[in-house]
This record gives C-alpha cells, sequence and structure tokens, in this order.
C-alpha cells in the first residue's frame, strides 16, 4: 500500500505565500515523478507543477515566476512554495506521484486526498 499524505493548505491574503508539503509512504520501490495539481470549483483538474527524480522541473504558465517545486529523495516528499497568491490560485491541490510499488511490475499512479488553498481579502 502507498499513501500520499499532504500538509499546508489554509486561507492567505493575495500576495501572500504558503507552502505545500506531500509525503509518500508505504511499500515503494522507484518513485519517477511527483507533483501538484489543482482542482477549482466548476473546472478540470489541472497539472500545476511537477519534478522527476532527476530533477527535471514543469511548470503551468500561469504560476512560472511564482511557485517553486522542490523535493527531498531520501524522505520521498515534495513540496510546493506558493508566492505572490492570487485570488484564482484558489482550488483544492492535490499531490500526485508517478510510482512502482514493491508489490507491481508497473508504474502507477497515485493521488493525495487534496488540501484547499484559498486566497482572498
Amino acid at each position: 500500500q502507498v499513501q500520499l499524505v499532504e500538509s499546508g493548505g489554509g486561507l492567505v491574503q493575495p500576495g501572500g505565500s504558503l507552502r505545500l508539503s506531500c509525503a509518500a509512504s508505504g511499500s515503494i520501490l522507484s518513485i519517477y515523478t511527483m507533483g501538484w495539481y489543482r482542482q477549482a470549483p466548476g473546472k478540470q483538474r489541472e497539472l500545476v507543477a511537477a519534478i522527476t527524480a532527476g530533477g527535471q522541473l514543469n511548470y503551468a504558465v500561469s504560476v512560472k515566476g511564482r511557485f517553486t517545486i522542490s523535493s527531498d529523495n531520501a524522505k520521498n516528499t515534495v513540496y510546493l512554495q506558493m508566492n505572490s497568491l492570487k485570488p484564482e490560485d484558489t482550488a483544492v491541490y492535490y499531490c500526485n506521484a508517478e510510482l512502482q510499488g514493491t508489490m507491481s511490475v508497473v508504474r502507477e499512479n497515485y493521488w493525495g486526498q487534496g488540501t484547499q488553498v484559498t486566497v482572498s481579502s
């Protein structure tokens, strides 16, 4: 079994900052990519940022220059530093990991439970 546990969401004023964390635990053989997606009410879930085990980064255009994704491979943890937050960043943020578990022969996608980020004055 693999679990992704997120933390760090909350309410922040426009222009403020938040840091999200996501730790993967369980029977993990290899993690290939970890990332963050978000889903606002009435909208589709979208990629925010992702990082590969080799350190390649991918950001949504809307967050480039404001958000920074990083990881601690030894802790199977990914972080999302969000600066200069805007009301349109309000959404449920989901952690995602593409990994191979010890009981599997293929890569699989796992999701966290989601954490609410609300940007409002």
